[in-house]
Parts: C-alpha cells; sequence; structure tokens
C-alpha cells in the first residue's frame, strides 16, 4: 500500500472530524474519504454513512464493506468502546488509541487515580458512589472546587 492511495474512514460528526476529513482529503495519499455518520455540513463535501457510532460491530461492517483501508476514530465515545480494537482484530489500520489508552480521558476517576498511583501532580480528589460519602468530602474541603462526573 505503500505507493498505493488510500480510502480513508472518519468516524464522527464534530467540527474536529470535519476537519480532520478535510485535511485528509488534502493528502495526496488520499484517494477517496468518507465519515460516517457525518453531520448536514458534512455530507454535503463528503459521503455520509449513517452509523451507530457507539457499535462498533456497525463501524467494522462500514469499513468493511467500503473496503476502507485507513480509519481515523475522532469521538471519546467510539474510543472508550473499544473501536480501535475491533478494526485492529479485522486487519484495518486505524488511528486513535485502543480502549485501554482511551479510558485516559474517558473516566476522571481512572484517570485522577492513574496519576495519584505513579506521582504525577495533580490537585486533591475524591472518586464516591455514595452521595453522603461525596458530601462529607465537599464539607472537609477547601474552596474553590470542581465537582466532575466520571466516565
Amino acid at each position: 500500500m505503500q505507493n498505493e492511495k488510500m480510502k480513508i474512514l472518519i468516524i464522527g460528526s464534530g467540527g474536529r472530524e470535519h476537519m480532520l476529513a478535510k485535511v485528509c482529503t488534502a493528502s495526496p495519499l488520499a484517494k477517496e474519504v468518507i465519515v460516517a455518520p457525518g453531520n448536514g455540513g458534512m455530507s454535503k463535501e463528503f459521503a455520509a454513512f449513517p452509523i451507530n457510532v457507539e457499535d462498533n460491530e456497525s463501524i467494522v461492517r462500514l469499513a468493511t464493506e467500503e473496503n476502507i483501508d485507513f480509519v481515523v476514530v475522532g469521538p471519546e465515545v467510539p474510543l472508550c468502546n473499544g473501536a480501535v480494537d475491533a478494526l485492529n482484530e479485522k486487519g484495518i489500520l486505524t488511528y486513535g488509541p485502543n480502549a485501554a489508552g482511551a479510558e485516559l480521558e474517558g473516566s476522571k476517576a481512572f484517570t485522577k487515580d492513574f496519576l495519584a498511583r505513579h506521582n504525577i501532580p495533580t490537585a486533591a480528589y475524591g472518586n464516591f458512589s455514595e452521595v453522603e460519602d461525596a458530601l462529607d468530602f465537599l464539607g472537609k474541603s477547601k474552596v474553590p472546587l470542581v465537582v466532575k462526573a466520571s466516565g
């Protein structure tokens, strides 16, 4: 595939994925760029396929049926759901972190625990599944505070 042009699939529907599709189109390595699911603006420039990006089987099926050479997975949800892993298992060249790597972005609790475990400086934090425990932590904490949901 070194000298062959590639058919590229961009997974996502946001501005970032729209720009990725435009940049890939400008590459001398690109034969064609398609998007899934895309959006109204993207579908004016690229063939758009309305798949569910939370369903790895749909992503793999589209890549296979469309003879895709290279996939770029943009959104956090398919990355965290293992879309890159599923595509790689089928031998489809893919850009993006595997599910384990994406967890750093997808789970604030995982990330804070990871930072603490590896002695990487981070703000004080707590992970809670019970409201009472969270309220107790908040009552003992100094302001300003930031509260975020994880996942």
